[in-house]
């Protein structure tokens, strides 16, 4: 056989494996709590990629040109869905492998901004989306939008990890039992979670604090907390000297407080409202920015939220 022939040869045979499910199968999603959960069900076999560099927005992040290549190459694409991430629809209209908006998956528990905390949540049932509000991470969300930082419920990373693993055994069938088997850990993980949480934070239900951005309304609902004000505002306006002397009086009125902002940048306005009051500045990060990719990401991300949120609370 001729070198040639034997090139062509060794070519097919490693296409013909590539098909038959053998090769890694590359997996993208936009954000890092998705990362996280999918980290936990490719443990072993495969390491997910984020989208979203840390720090960035994922509400209107710029895309890089080696951000388009990567999302036309990869397999697998999760996402949030067009009510977190409005930069990404137009670049994925000429997509052609598998994507996956997570917020249209059947068994959801979604919330939308101004339903009451203690209501209980619908399953999705495939409603049409609401429009995106626009503005920075910290921008304001319309009362009825879908409040799309649905991650943060534990049972619906189990919606998603489910499907994740569904849509890994499908295209690379030969790790299957171990798709199955991270799966299976994960949802026990989830378990223990629940209660770990609860416990966690059953002393601090009832005490006022106040966040710049509404992304926490499912942990808090899952858990009997509530925030007791929004403050927000985007990050590119200042605020009227009467609309910050009206937010002054919030704090006044609930005493000793938390405010908490999300990293990386604390708003200038935090200083401001705080001056004099016996308020603490603290930071919720509902991305899970420093928490290392790895089979116990996403729950460490939750332990994360819910020790800074009750830390801050208990030392008032």
């Amino acid at each position: 056989m001729s070198r040639r022939l034997l090139t062509v040869f060794v070519g097919l045979l490693l296409s013909q494996w590539a098909a038959n499910g053998n090769a890694e199968v590359r997996v993208l999603t936009s954000i890092k709590p998705l990362q996280l959960i999918a980290a936990a069900v490719q443990d072993g076999i495969a390491s997910p990629e984020v989208l979203l560099p840390p720090g960035a927005s994922a509400h209107n992040y710029a895309l890089r040109p080696s951000d388009v290549r990567r999302v036309q190459e990869v397999q697998l694409l999760y996402w949030i869905g067009p009510d977190m991430e409005t930069f990404l629809p137009r670049v994925l209209a000429s997509r052609r492998n598998a994507t996956v908006a997570v917020q249209d998956l059947p068994g959801l528990q979604l919330r939308h901004f101004g339903q009451s905390p203690t209501a209980d949540e619908h399953e999705h049932e495939h409603e049409q989306p609401a429009a995106a509000a626009s503005g920075e991470h910290d921008h304001a969300h319309r009362p009825g939008s879908l409040d799309a930082h649905l991650w943060l419920l534990p049972a619906n990373a189990q919606v998603i990890a489910t499907r994740l693993a569904a849509d890994l055994v499908a295209a690379d069938p030969a790790n299957a039992p171990r798709y199955q088997a991270n799966l299976q850990a994960f949802r026990a993980r989830l378990q223990l979670l629940e209660q770990q949480l609860s416990a966690r934070l059953a002393p601090v239900q009832g005490k006022p604090y106040f966040v710049f951005h509404e992304a926490f309304d499912y942990f808090e609902a899952a858990y009997g907390l509530k925030h007791a004000g929004v403050f927000s505002v985007a990050s590119e306006v200042q605020p009227g000297a009467q609309h910050v002397a009206q937010m002054r009086e919030r704090l006044q009125a609930a005493g000793p407080t938390c405010v908490f902002s999300e990293p990386p940048l604390q708003p200038r306005l935090a200083q401001t409202l705080s001056a004099g009051l016996p308020v603490k500045l603290a930071e919720l990060d509902a991305l899970g920015g420093k928490i290392p990719v790895n089979a116990d990401g996403y729950p460490q991300l939750l332990i994360q939220l819910a020790d800074d949120l009750a830390g801050c609370l208990e030392s008032l």
